[in-house]
Order: C-alpha cells, then structure tokens, then sequence
C-alpha cells in the first residue's frame, strides 16, 4: 500500500481502563480576559484580531480541565504509567499549563510525558504506534493516552461552527496482558496505520485479512463518508467532535467488545487532509 505508515504488534499491550468526557461544564465569564488579552498579543502581529463574540460565547473549556476530568475516573486515575501522552487536533483556549506534564504529576510523576499535535485527527493513532514503540524496548509497561478536545476559539473555524463540535476528551490505559485471551485482559492493541482512502485503508492488504471473518467489528468515525463495503458488524460514530469520536467509543465499549468481537478495526478520515486513519485491536494475541 503506497505512501502508508505502519507499525507492527505491540504483543503485551491491552486496554486496561478507560474514561470518557462529554460536554462537561465550563469556566465563569471572568476567566474570559485573560484569554481575550492572550489572542490579541497572538494574531495582532499577523494583522488580525480575536472575534471577542465568538471567544465568549465558548465553554472555555481548557486542556487542564478534561485531564482533570479524565484523571478523577477510578480506572484512570489508579494508573501509574511509565509514557503519558497527550493528543489533541484543536488548539487549548489558553495554553498557559504544560498539560502532559500536570497529568502525569496527577498519576504517580514518573512517567516520560509529551504531547503530539499539528496531525489533526491523526494524534491518536502516531501516539498508538510509540506507545508499541516503548512497550517493545522494554521501556514501558503501562501507558495513557489522552484525547482532548476543547472548541473555544478566537477566530472562526468551520470545522467546529458547522459541524458543530462538542467539548470532549478520551483516555485509554494501555498494559501488560495477563496472557493470551485472559479473562482479564481488554482488547489488545495490534497496529495503527493510514492510507490515502478509507477503502483503501480496509481493504484485505492493509488489513493482513478481509472483515467480516472470526466476529471483527468496524468502527467507523463520523467524517467516512466514502462508501465502504461492509462485510462485518458495523458502527457508525455520530459527529460531535473532530479527533476524539473514536476514543470516546472506545472508552464506553471496549469491554463489551472484547466479549462479543474477536477483532476491532476503527477507522476515520480526517476531513482536512481526506487521508484515513485505522487501528486494530484484537481478543488474545491478535
């Protein structure tokens, strides 16, 4: 498959816990300034200036706020990783705190931390292929990943106004399996990749076997809208939100999934780039 980027198995690592974030509650009008004052300094020297209509008619909120959200689940919070990383598509309303670093002091402070961003809805999947990465070099036995996504902007943004998007945020812990296909163990992470089309993206190639065999589910997010052939259970995510729809499902069913399917394939393509994004997970081995 050309112009695709893969990565192979990451045999050990498997869901552990989830959490997921919706429409949470935002911050008082008098934390506004700050921000107004903030986008003014930003865009002025590129001959712009913040829409202060649209600025303070957002939730505000901030980055810190959905990790604090996503860290006071129990599953979550109990997690002690050794690689923390954060994703996100859209910018922070005011990035004033170092995000990864603050979620990692609420989770044990000992974890490498960073953040990927600039990819659109392509983060999570690049955080996926290091995790697997690490995981492999015996560098870390139990990873976070968090997805945020927060739609408080200063300018105009058609992708969050016409959609329209909501406040949202993700997490997954990531860690060692107790075996192949114990009872414990949550899906099982087995690659990430991209290519140019999402029938391109989940045809038999890509995918090392054609959907449909061995009770695979599809997962597809709201922005494929190309025809595709469904040859197994399928569900369709509905819009709401740019990079975190996926995770968010993730979050809610992984458990249920992992009894009913045996492989789970979620795909989306970012409507920005039209390129197509896909994990696999997998009961057992994979």
């Amino acid at each position: 498959m050309s112009g695709d980027v893969r990565s192979g198995g990451a045999a050990g690592l498997v869901v552990r816990a989830a959490a997921a974030v919706r429409s949470p509650e935002g911050r008082a009008p008098e934390d506004r300034p700050a921000a107004l004052d903030y986008f003014r300094d930003l865009l002025t020297p590129f001959g712009e200036k913040p829409d202060e209509e649209l600025l303070n008619s957002g939730a505000h909120v901030q980055h810190r706020d959905l990790a604090d959200l996503l860290v006071a689940d129990e599953g979550v919070g109990r997690s002690r990783p050794e690689l923390l990383i954060v994703t996100h598509a859209l910018p922070d309303v005011v990035p004033f705190t170092a995000v990864a670093p603050h979620m990692t002091d609420r989770l044990g402070g000992r974890a490498a931390n960073f953040a990927i961003a600039e990819q659109g809805l392509a983060a999570p999947f690049t955080a996926l292929r290091i995790a697997s990465a690490y995981h492999r070099s015996g560098r870390a036995a139990e990873v976070v990943i968090a997805v945020l996504e927060q739609t408080t902007l200063p300018t105009p943004f058609p992708l969050v106004q016409d959609t329209p998007l909501i406040d949202s945020a993700a997490a997954l812990v990531l860690g060692t399996g107790g075996g192949d296909g114990a009872a414990e163990d949550g899906p099982r992470f087995v690659r990430a990749y991209s290519a140019a089309s999402a029938a391109e993206a989940l045809g038999a190639d890509a995918l090392g076997r054609g959907l449909g065999e061995d009770g695979d589910l599809l997962v597809l997010g709201p922005w494929v809208t190309e025809d595709v052939p469904e040859r197994a259970a399928t569900r369709r995510v509905a819009p709401g939100s740019y990079c975190t729809s996926l995770w968010l499902e993730l979050a809610d069913h992984w458990q249920e999934w992992r009894e009913n399917h045996r492989r789970i394939v979620l795909c989306d393509t970012d409507p920005r780039t039209g390129r197509s994004h896909v994990a696999v997970f997998a009961r057992g081995e994979g």
